[in-house]
């Protein structure tokens, strides 16, 4: 039986066009179409089934970012290929939601300490590996293109800190700094060239791993020789006791590298624990807060926010082999990822990114104490029928008693 009281909105939801969006407030719901074809559902804050992409407009989204993989088939399963990525981006498009296509060029996750060159480019050259790399890229646009779907943003390789496509273009920091930089430029403009042929105005994203270092010296050594971007990617993930002083960091470091450059900085991954759902909610709403105060910031996604019920996809082992996902036991909150309850419901901590009305802050504004009011801001009983507003003495929300 589905728990009695569910979060209501909070906020109405967002009615932007992809060439309007002055601030995002999205997600990456990669995984999306895998938990579903695993028997995922997703409910919305009534405990009505429905999908995912328009659960993300109403929560008050406006972006979905998406991964993409070279060739997942080999080893991880035909997820985050083009024609996936392409069916979730249509779905994207359906709900009014901007864009962010994010390539990998490898056939699973890359980040700092993995830059797995694709299996389909394994014994090329590096010039015919650069040409891959740029053909890959214009492969994947064009067929979204054709359908109608222009990303207005295009990362260029994940978490590029230690460069990519190893070891061709990894950063070798034993190189003299003339050399150690070449490889990595040359793979990252040929996808830079490559996303520009096919959609001049689209920004492309160079995305460093971590927020709370000062990355200007990365993107300054990048830029000495010859690397381009259009927008500055960075990731956030706020530490468990000292998140406050992780997100001030943050934003600090993203006002340097927005100074320093004179180009766009986001938060293009983030993410917090649900251990404590009052918690993240917290955490959330401080980031978001700061982060839309620097002017230079261009918004902030949530990392894989629909994950629940345990959900644990295919992972490639350090030994080289496959650990099989449990793709989810439905119900059970064994997983403290994500951002969703153990009802495939939104949690509190998206609530940051809904647009407040007014008249819920106004109402409950000094109020310490947990307390009950309707929509029209009068005060009421706890046990009155559908829709309030409660107030805990900490946070805020929308709920609806089922009786």
């Amino acid at each position: 039986m589905r728990q009695s009281l569910v979060y209501i909105l909070l906020f109405g939801c967002l009615n932007l066009t992809a060439q309007s969006i002055d601030f995002a407030r999205g997600a990456d719901i990669s995984w999306c179409s895998e938990m579903e074809a695993a028997g995922m559902r997703f409910y919305n804050f009534n405990g009505q089934e429905t999908d995912i992409f328009l659960l993300m407009k109403q929560i008050g989204m406006n972006a979905i970012r998406l991964r993409v993989w070279v060739n997942p088939e080999t080893g991880y399963g035909a997820w985050s290929d083009k024609a996936d990525v392409l069916a979730k981006a249509q779905r994207a498009k359906q709900h009014g939601l901007s864009l962010m296509i994010d390539f990998h060029y490898s056939d699973y996750f890359a980040d700092p300490g993995r830059q797995t060159k694709p299996s389909a480019w394994s014994g090329f050259s590096f010039e015919d590996t650069k040409t891959a790399l740029g053909n890959h890229t214009k492969d994947v646009l064009q067929a979204l293109k054709a359908e109608g779907i222009e990303p207005l943003w295009v990362q260029v390789g994940n978490e590029t800190a230690s460069g990519m496509v190893w070891e061709d273009g990894r950063i070798d920091w034993n190189l003299p700094e003339s050399e150690r930089w070449l490889n990595y430029v040359a793979l990252s403009n040929a996808g830079y060239d490559a996303v520009k042929q096919v959609l001049p105005k689209t920004s492309v994203i160079v995305h460093h791993d971590n927020a709370i270092h000062d990355n200007v010296w990365f993107y300054e050594a990048f830029k000495k020789y010859g690397g381009k971007f259009d927008m500055i990617g960075l990731s956030h993930y706020p530490d468990w006791e000292t998140w406050s002083i992780s997100n001030t960091t943050a934003a600090s470091n993203l006002r340097k590298l927005h100074d320093a450059f004179a180009v766009p900085v986001m938060i293009v991954e983030t993410g917090y624990s649900t251990w404590d759902e009052k918690r993240a909610e917290r955490v959330m709403k401080d980031l978001l807060s700061k982060m839309e105060q620097e002017e230079g910031c261009a918004g902030v996604l949530y990392w894989e926010p629909e994950v629940y019920g345990g959900w644990e996809a295919r992972q490639l082992l350090d030994d080289g082999t496959w650990k099989e996902g449990n793709k989810g036991q439905y119900g059970v909150k064994v997983t403290n990822h994500g951002a969703f309850n153990e009802y495939g419901q939104p949690s509190a901590a998206l609530l940051a990114f809904g647009v407040t009305t007014g008249i819920e802050r106004t109402v409950l504004d000094n109020v310490d104490t947990e307390c009950y009011f309707n929509l029209q801001g009068q005060r009421v009983s706890k046990n009155a029928k559908g829709i309030k507003i409660v107030h805990d003495g900490i946070s805020y929300r929308k709920v609806m008693y089922n009786y």
